[in-house]
């Protein structure tokens, strides 16, 4: 064709155009609205025919180049309904690159125009570029007062009335339903940048869009945070708000400006606020510098509104942040455009550090039930399938719970209007399962009837998945083919919008309706494109943490993706993967079960809490009851959820898993924040034992919402909810649902601020809880008479076994009675009157009221309500403030109170003056066991013997307290009471007042007094002295610590002649422990032992009654002190023994020692070990005689024997004497052995461990013949080292001598014989392994030369090599006579047996 054949084919195809698009105009308006965002539709050109518009319009798009115009043709002919011929021309000649041209007739012909932003912008230069010129005031109000209505008009025509796609109700786009808005009650806190967004809410608080600005404050900068999960509508909001300005319902605001941070990251370059208003938004007509400087003036009339604040986390460079980022940090806090509204929207995450602390708050929490109702009734308005559309929702509780997030509930109702007219009902629990085929379906409905196309979507999918790994959300047209571009715009998939990066810099971008339906054609690309295997499938398949990391700069952009490919390997999603894999079943199939294979992988593994809610989500999607069983029999018992939010539908999630556990599972919520509604979720759930909520987020309507779920856990024991906000309100619901959970035995409303009435509602409900252990109230903030009230109901409560009260805590324990289930399923009203009857038989009462403020007028008050409970175990008052009255008050009734163990009044006051009333008003109780009262340490305790009717019936009970009322105190059985008056700064003024309060007491039992560290003194001690007569027969007085002088101590030594019950004084001088006791023994350790202390001492225990035990210890007890004391010994013919223990001795003792057995007669053993420890026992008369002496351990050598020797050879009677352990030697012993004639030793002489060898042996055995009264004698040289000689009275004919391990040589054998020889009462003597062969045993007996007689010799030793005769014996060897011819031979009368083993 000739070019003019061409160009005339292009005006009449072209003309065609124009009729086909004149008879659609809303059409076309809307496909403008699509590929130029910023088009003005109806402010010009308003004069023009229809043809005329169309043909306007159509230059307009085609200018923007053959991407657009291309997609806009493709658009044409999927959408209108185009005759074929006219189509097969428009796709060849438009369709593609090499059929656009730009010669068009005439009527196509115009001028391109700058792309205005909005409509309106006007080309300008420069901010800064053009002079200032002088105007007056007058000219500048209305150069700014112009911008503002252009700015506030350009708002109104972007948000008019828009054009519903293809097979979209008119609904789609203009239904808007606020969704829940909560706003935090703390300021937002910034600890090293990073800021979760889980601050303090206060439930019930809902915020309206006119009350997210507090203009009432004028100072600093004013910053709102909008945090919402992924379809909460944050951008939706952001947009409803410009709107809403634009209509004129935010007059508090001049002007707003609305930024999306998606679009704001394609700015390189630093901007000045005036190009970020001007250039970037909207521009002035003229004179940029005037009317900024009006928004300056009047910043605080100007609100900047930055959505999608997570998305500008960029990584910092090593020049800081962004310049985007800067930017809004300065705006916010106010170092530009000071006094600015700014705005933010956020997924809850890492927020950048330059929010100031103050910033507000705001948390999108979604739907609840009534705003999902009102969403539907808006989109189905005036529709026949409305009805039908509320009735899928009440009977499709998971469609119901996905609901809860905005864009899955436009999705469900997108899906019903699809659904309803070609189903009948109830179709949607089949049809909409879960999230994934919600989106599947809104696919379909989306698709011309029937017709899906395949390779579009799929083609379309790639585009999100690569958008998804790059972290990219904003195309352009070079990004997306333009059949793909019409295919998103025809079917709504696709949105598009003015991307403006500078001056005179604007393009169109396209980004899909959601991340989460790029999420999903992403997931559609990967399961069913025949491009993608399963091995690169499951490296998709992961669980992503809510937990958001410090290093994690930007959020993910790919939550979803897991969840969606573990929906599509659903079954019921085959057919429909199928088609798209173009029939590839097989592999479908196959990618599905390795998506599934994952899953069991995954289910298995010990997982975080927010790992294991992704987990559930994608176990639920799957609809497989098997993997299902598998996750939730795999969770742990204890499954704890901490610090990330938690919305409605992830409960959901977790309970529909939970409903394929068969064991019970504890569910803890702390410190996540949740949607008021979200217990409803639990609903039914009766796999969940423990359940525990703690977050301030939680409050009336979080509570109300939970008294519906709790009747429906039938396993339910323990539930949790602290640290919210609930109020009377909320606490009303869940007192009326407690009821309906009988089988409860752990409550706790811990830090919830409760009022005092609303803690008495609470503890109404516990005799309607037959199982109930533990009621936890603690942390709430009660007066006294409230816990008074308190202390009635576990009076009167016959379950109630504690009530514990301690500043913050208050907690009621509860022993609920044995009862069977018939007996639980009785009439509340009979339950309990037989639980008080028997309670009020069996049960005992701990109360324990600690650092309540309790007063005196308070003490009364529960006086006379303990009186009328049950028997008490425990009463704990302390750290009130009862003073001296009130302790009296409750020690007079302790008595009457019949307390089983404890009552304790400590740190309540209690003064000096006070501590005898105390004596005196428990005087009369019998029961009491123990008082300890320490005014320093604030110490007032009350101990109580078990009453011996504790294990009668109560009408024995009775009769047996009766008869002890009748009893005169005399008569009453004797018990043994303690009575410890410590630390109280008891002085001497202060005995005589106490002594007459204790006299009341001793009637009652053995009484044990202390009195240490206290102030007594010298003084103190000698009145007590003159006072204990009085106190009657004590068991024991302890004064330690309290300042006494020697002479004081000596002088309570007196008390043994005065006190018959006193037999034993314990004094510890330094260490000041001085105790009287029963027991006969007198203890003086720790004192200066000093020659005249110890003679005074003497002096007063002459006196004493006898049998009399003396202890006495010191560092050290000079030689001095030592004589002095043992020249004492004879004036105390009473004493029965005498220690020093722990008491340095110097070496000269042993000889003072030795000499005392002389000098005192009585003393009978005298035992000194190791110059430390000395021991004398002394005798009776009647006891029988003799004396053993041993100095063990005390360094005796050779130098001391003689006179050791000497001393105790004037011992008449010496029976025993041990000198083992010393430095004696060989030296030593020759030396004793040498003296051992003079000391006349009747038993055993051990001379063990004093370093002897061979030549003490020898010696030994050459000594015995002027030893005549030795008996045995015993050398073990091996490892016993043993040396022991053992005498008799008289002299002895026949001696026994026994050697071991002595190593003898050859060279000793002569030296044996001769001593053999020469003792001729030998008459045994044993070897034993003494290194003696045989040979050399023949030699001893061939040297040996003794006369005719009786001799055994024994060698004993053990198996060696070189001797073969283990055991040689020679009896009765029979010597006639001295002869040197019969050495070498046996006589005749001798026997020699050899006994080989």
């Amino acid at each position: 064709m000739d070019p003019v054949g061409l160009q005339l084919g292009n005006k009449n195809l072209w003309s065609c155009l124009v009729r086909l698009l004149t008879k659609d105009p809303e059409w076309l308006n809307a496909k403008m609205k699509f590929f130029l965002p910023n088009t003005d539709l109806d402010s010009r050109n308003e004069t023009l025919d229809p043809e005329q518009r169309v043909i306007l319009q159509l230059n307009k798009l085609h200018v923007q180049g053959s991407d657009t115009w291309q997609s806009f043709i493709h658009c044409v002919c999927m959408q209108l309904e185009v005759p074929l011929d006219l189509e097969v021309l428009l796709l060849s000649t438009f369709g593609y690159d090499d059929g656009f041209t730009s010669q068009l007739g005439a009527e196509g012909k115009s001028q391109p125009e700058s792309q205005l932003h909005h409509g309106l912008k006007r080309p300008h230069q420069s901010c800064g570029s053009s002079p200032r010129r002088k105007q007056c005031k007058k000219q500048q109000l209305e150069l700014a007062k112009k911008y503002l209505q252009l700015l506030r008009t350009s708002a109104q025509q972007r948000y008019r009335s828009q054009i519903p796609g293809s097979g979209q109700p008119h609904a789609f786009h203009q239904v808007y339903v606020p969704p829940i808005l909560r706003r935090a009650t703390a300021s937002l806190d910034t600890p090293e940048g990073a800021i979760m967004g889980d601050v303090k809410v206060e439930d019930g608080a809902d915020v309206s869009i006119s009350d997210l600005f507090n203009t009432r404050v004028n100072k600093g900068p004013r910053v709102t945070v909008l945090l919402g999960k992924a379809g909460m509508g944050k951008t939706t909001l952001a947009h409803r708000l410009c709107q809403k300005w634009a209509e004129g319902h935010l007059n508090c605001f001049q002007a707003l400006f609305l930024f999306e941070f998606r679009q704001l990251n394609l700015i390189t370059r630093f901007l000045t606020p005036s190009e970020l208003l001007f250039d970037l938004y909207l521009s002035p007509e003229s004179d940029h510098d005037t009317v900024f400087q009006y928004l300056e003036k009047n910043a605080d009339q100007v609100l900047l509104i930055f959505d999608g604040l997570d998305e500008a986390l960029q990584p910092m460079g090593p020049d800081g942040p962004g310049p985007v980022l800067t930017l809004f940090s300065h705006l916010c806090n106010g170092t530009l455009l000071p006094g600015c509204r700014v705005m933010a929207t956020s997924r809850p995450g890492k927020l950048p550090a330059c929010l100031p602390a103050e910033a507000a708050m705001v948390h999108m929490l979604g739907f609840d039930g009534p705003r999902v109702e009102e969403y539907v009734n808006h989109f189905f308005s005036a529709q026949p399938s409305r009805e039908g559309a509320l009735v899928e929702l009440q009977t499709n509780g998971r469609l119901r719970s996905l609901c809860a997030v905005p864009a899955l509930c436009q999705v469900a109702c997108l899906c019903l209007h699809h659904l309803l007219p070609d189903h009948a009902p109830g179709q949607s629990v089949a049809l909409l399962p879960n999230m994934t085929q919600l989106y599947m379906q809104m696919v379909l409905a989306l698709s011309p009837p029937g017709h899906l196309p395949t390779s579009s979507l799929l083609d379309l999918g790639e585009v999100a998945l690569r958008g998804l790994e790059t972290g990219k959300v904003i195309f352009y047209a070079k990004d997306i083919a333009p059949p793909l571009i019409a295919f998103g715009a025809t079917h709504s998939l696709l949105t598009s919008f003015c991307v403006c990066t500078g001056p005179g810099h604007q393009q169109t971008g396209y980004a899909f309706t959601h991340l989460s339906l790029q999420e999903f054609l992403a997931a559609l690309h990967l399961m069913a494109s025949p491009k993608v295997n399963k091995d690169t499938l499951t490296q998709y398949v992961t669980l992503h943490s809510r937990w958001v990391q410090r290093t994690k700069a930007r959020l993910g952009l790919s939550d979803h993706l897991p969840t969606f490919l573990a929906g599509l390997a659903s079954c019921t999603c085959r057919p429909f993967l199928s088609h798209l894999a173009q029939g590839n079943e097989d592999c479908v199939g196959a990618k599905q079960a390795a998506v599934v294979q994952v899953l069991k992988k995954l289910a298995t593994r010990k997982l975080t809490g927010p790992k294991v809610v992704e987990l559930c989500h994608c176990v639920d999607e799957t609809q497989e009851p098997e993997l299902a069983s598998l996750t939730a029999q795999s969770l742990p018992y204890q499954l704890p959820f901490h610090n990330f939010p938690l919305t409605c539908t992830d409960l959901a999630t977790l309970t529909n898993i939970l409903e394929h556990r068969e064991a019970p599972i504890h569910l803890d919520f702390d410190g996540c924040p949740l949607e008021p509604h979200c217990p409803e979720a639990l609903v039914g759930c009766g796999q969940i034992e423990n359940l525990s909520f703690k977050s301030r987020k939680c409050g009336d309507a979080f509570a109300e919402a939970l008294s519906r779920s709790l009747p429906t856990m039938g396993r339910l024991q323990m539930l949790g909810l602290a640290g919210s906000k609930i109020t009377a309100r909320g606490i009303s619901h869940l007192v009326k649902a407690l009821p309906l959970c009988p089988q409860l035995k752990e409550v706790s409303f811990r830090d919830n601020q409760l009022s005092d009435q609303v803690v008495l509602n609470i503890v109404e409900v516990l005799p309607h809880l037959p199982r109930l252990r533990k009621l936890d109230l603690s942390s709430n903030s009660i007066c006294v008479s409230t816990l008074l009230c308190l202390a009635r109901v576990a009076v009167t409560c016959p379950t109630v076994r504690m009530l514990q009260a301690r500043e913050a805590d208050l907690i009621f324990l509860l022993s609920p009675p044995t009862e069977t289930t018939a007996e639980l399923q009785r009439a509340p009203d009979l339950q309990e009157s037989d639980g008080q009857r028997k309670g009020a038989q069996s049960r005992s009462l701990t109360l324990r009221l600690q650092k309540c403020q309790l007063q005196v007028h308070d003490a009364e008050a529960l006086i006379a309500l303990l009186q009328e409970g049950p028997h008490l175990e425990e009463v704990d008052l302390s750290g009130n403030q009862l003073e001296d009255e009130g302790c009296r008050l409750m020690a007079e009734a302790a008595s009457q109170l019949h307390i089983a163990r404890k009552l304790d009044l400590s740190n309540n006051g209690l003064s000096v003056a006070g501590v005898h009333c105390v004596l005196r008003a428990v005087s009369a109780c019998w029961t009491l066991a123990e008082l300890h009262i320490s005014l320093q340490h604030k110490t007032v305790i009350f101990m109580f013997a078990q009453e011996p009717e504790e294990q009668k019936g109560p009408q024995e009970r009775a009769a047996f307290l009766d008869s002890l009322m009748l009893q005169m105190p005399s008569e009453l059985p004797l018990s043994s009471r303690r009575m410890r008056l410590t630390h109280c700064g008891l002085q001497e003024k202060h005995l005589e007042q106490l002594c007459k309060a204790l006299g009341g007491s001793c009637h009652l039992g053995h009484l044990h007094l202390d009195f240490s560290g206290n102030a007594l003194g010298d003084e103190g001690a000698a009145r007590l002295a003159q006072l204990l007569p009085g106190l009657g027969a004590l068991q024991s007085l302890n004064l330690s610590e309290n300042g006494l002088s020697l002479d004081a101590v000596l002088g309570l030594v007196r008390c043994f002649s005065t006190l018959q019950w006193l037999f034993r004084l314990d004094i510890s001088f330094e260490s000041q422990h001085i105790l009287l006791r029963g027991d006969k023994t007198s203890s003086l350790s720790e004192c200066p032992l000093e020659p005249p202390s110890l003679t005074r001492l003497c002096a007063t225990l002459k006196d004493c009654p006898g049998p009399l035990e003396l202890q006495l210890s010191c560092e050290f007890l000079s030689d001095q002190s030592l004589e002095t004391l043992l020249d004492c010994l004879p004036q105390l013919p009473q004493l029965s023994l005498l220690q020093l223990s722990q008491t340095g001795l110097s070496p000269k003792s042993p000889f003072l020692l030795a000499n005392t057995l002389s000098l005192c007669p009585r003393v009978k053993k005298v035992d000194l070990r190791s110059l430390h420890h000395a021991t004398l026992h002394f005798r009776s008369n009647e006891e029988e005689e003799g004396v053993c002496c041993g100095f063990t351990g005390c360094s005796l050598s050779q130098e001391h024997v003689e006179s050791l020797c000497w001393l105790l050879s004037k011992c008449k009677d010496l029976s025993q004497v041990d000198l083992s352990a010393n430095l004696l030697g060989d030296s030593g012993l020759r030396c004793l052995l040498e003296c051992l004639p003079q000391v006349p030793i009747s038993g055993l002489l051990d001379l063990s461990h004093n370093s002897i060898s061979q030549e003490s042996a020898l010696y030994l055995l050459e000594t015995l013949p002027s030893c005549p009264r030795v008996r045995e004698a015993s050398v073990n040289l091996g490892s016993e080292q043993s040396f022991r000689i053992h005498f008799s009275r008289e002299d002895q004919a026949g001696k026994t001598l026994r050697l071991s391990e002595c190593s003898f040589r050859p060279e000793h054998v002569s030296r044996l014989a001769t001593g053999l020889s020469k003792s001729l009462q030998l008459t045994e003597l044993t070897l034993t392994q003494c290194c003696l062969g045989q040979k050399q045993l023949a030699i001893l007996l061939s040297l040996v030369g003794r006369p005719a007689g009786l001799f055994s010799l024994r060698d004993s030793t053990r198996h060696t090599e070189k001797l073969s005769f283990p055991t040689l014996e020679a009896c009765a060897l029979g010597f006639k006579k001295k002869r040197k011819k019969e050495r070498k031979k046996v006589s005749e009368d001798t026997e020699l047996r050899t006994k080989i083993n």
